[in-house]
């Protein structure tokens, strides 16, 4: 298949394999910041096939399962209201929350419908003119521009039922939240693909400027990460700190120019709270004042009363790099896909469901 299987040649990932044993003489400890690269990382045996100078760390690049309790606990109660419908991409839905799942509540009678866009969410409001109709707008840069281009329409169709629950997040500073903390010791970042197609390769120039790290913006197939760890590895063992692009095929220096100012239109930089991080400034996005009509938080102040965490989850941990999904007690055992516990064994991008589909407990 054209432009997949020339990134999943086993020749020339056994050509950069090798130059990454050659070259990888020191340790060397990566985080990928996207949970798109920890599946492929998996899928492929990437970790298992590194020299053992090299590792892997899997980071807080899934945004569902960064997501804090309290933001779930809103949803599931705004779900539970008569006059609501909550429109949600699949991921979110089994999702446990302090009050069990959109799902259970949509067992219960709530009106809970899964899309596969926004423009889907605004035919549901056009066709149901009687209720509200919340989007949950759950996602990195790469799909609040989605979202942002919601509102914008709504507002041009005059459709006054539409809102938005924003609980967007913005990678680049829970980047900053995790080296500062200190908590786990990186060499070098592999930047996410999807994200940095819109913000632009240079948003992560403050890496090796603050910080004196490199990154390494990858895609998604098996040689785009090869690619990136090589480059990770060459610039460490060079004593060098800069942004490499190896996915020169989506990413530009500068970025989605109209993402960039249709994001800026709409949204307004804001802080927001992460699972495992807490509350992170200026890492999130909330509604300009002019759209404040669109926003869900603002129009539904739905209490969703108090908010616990599950015992025993290690969630948290594993998106801050401190723990590997097979160390977490309930992995495999109380928590599974069938029943999960946390929501990195629920989302497609989890960690802990990418442990548990292809394995990895393998250094």
């Amino acid at each position: 298949m054209r432009f997949v299987d020339e990134f999943r040649d086993p020749a020339l990932a056994s050509r950069l394999l090798a130059r990454i044993r050659a070259r990888a003489r020191h340790p060397l400890r990566l985080m990928e910041f996207c949970g798109g690269h920890t599946h492929a990382i998996l899928r492929y045996g990437i970790r298992q096939m590194l020299p053992e100078t090299v590792q892997t760390l899997s980071g807080p690049g899934c945004p569902v399962c960064v997501t804090a309790n309290r933001d779930l606990d809103y949803a599931v109660a705004l779900a539970a209201q008569r006059d609501v419908i909550v429109a949600t991409f699949g991921d979110m839905i089994r999702v446990p929350g302090s009050n069990g799942s959109l799902q259970e509540t949509k067992a219960r009678g709530g009106d809970v419908r899964i899309v596969y866009s926004t423009l889907d969410a605004l035919q549901i409001a056009k066709a149901n003119p009687a209720k509200r109709v919340v989007f949950l707008g759950v996602g990195f840069e790469t799909t609040a521009p989605t979202v942002a281009a919601s509102i914008l329409q709504a507002e041009a169709e005059g459709i006054d039922n539409y809102l938005v629950f924003c609980a967007h997040k913005l990678t680049p500073p829970a980047t900053r939240a995790i080296l500062d903390a200190g908590e786990v010791r990186l060499a070098g970042v592999i930047g996410p693909g999807h994200v940095t197609t819109i913000i632009g390769a240079e948003a992560w120039a403050f890496l090796p400027r603050e910080y004196g790290m490199s990154c390494a913006v990858a895609g998604f197939e098996p040689l785009d990460i090869l690619r990136a760890i090589d480059l990770l590895v060459e610039m460490a063992e060079e004593g060098r700190a800069e942004v490499a692009n190896a996915y020169g095929r989506g990413v530009t220096p500068q970025g989605n120019r109209v993402a960039q100012e249709m994001l800026a239109r709409v949204f307004c930089v804001a802080d927001a709270d992460w699972r495992g991080l807490g509350i992170v400034p200026a890492s999130g996005l909330q509604l300009r004042e002019e759209y404040a009509r669109y926003d869900a938080a603002r129009v539904l102040p739905v209490d969703p009363g108090p908010t616990r965490e599950h015992r025993g989850c290690r969630c948290g941990d594993v998106l801050r790099g401190a723990l590997l999904p097979p160390d977490c007690p309930l992995f495999r055992h109380a928590c599974t896909p069938a029943h999960p516990v946390g929501p990195c064994m629920v989302s497609a991008e989890g960690a802990c469901a990418a442990y548990y589909l292809y394995g990895g407990e393998i250094a």
